[in-house]
């Protein structure tokens, strides 16, 4: 994990890339596990983590549409994947793909808490991302978060694209070599 400046100047941490941060909650958002990379990676001891709001590390740069779309997926037992902009304790900033789920008990089926894990972003994801963000934002600040969802749902379909089969766009790496030998084969 290494300190750099981001294009505004903020203090980012870098991830690393192999390591994940790991979090459940329970129904209400409230954390109930958090690995010791998250701990890390935020600054907040385990101690101040259990029993907070998971939007303890929530940035102010996210656009409030985003977690909205979060909660209204994972309310009808679909899982969801986004990139999301959190802040650490000392204020600097971290970028995430964040996959969540939803967790079930084992014998009556209801639903109990929820699952994040997270990676570091894709650097193309988050120069994708960071405008359609900043839009968002604005859009929210001037006219509410109905406008601001309605605002990504047209820029979706000028994409022609579901939220899914965008975020998987901008997330796909390059891989030199599975696009070398693709292309011998056809």
């Amino acid at each position: 994990m290494a300190l750099s400046k981001d294009d505004d100047g903020a203090g980012k941490i870098e991830l690393d890339s192999v390591k994940c941060i790991l979090s459940t909650t329970d129904l209400k958002g409230n954390i109930q596990y958090s690995n010791r990379y998250f701990s890390e990676v935020s600054g907040y001891s385990k101690e101040e983590l259990h029993g907070s709001p998971h939007n303890i590390i929530r940035h102010p740069d996210m656009p409030k549409v985003m977690f909205k779309l979060m909660w209204d997926r994972l309310k009808k037992n679909e899982n969801i994947t986004m990139i999301v902009k959190n802040k650490a304790k000392d204020g600097r900033h971290y970028w995430v793909k964040t996959f969540f789920e939803t967790k079930y008990h084992p014998i009556s089926r209801e639903p109990y808490g929820y699952l994040s894990i997270r990676h570091a972003a894709p650097k193309k994801a988050i120069r994708e991302i960071k405008p359609l963000y900043k839009r968002l934002r604005s859009i929210e600040a001037r006219y509410g978060i109905h406008a601001s969802q309605d605002y990504l749902i047209k820029y979706l379909m000028k994409e022609d694209k579901t939220y899914d089969e965008y975020l998987k766009e901008i997330t796909q790496e390059k891989n030199i070599i599975i696009d070398f030998f693709t292309r011998q084969t056809h």
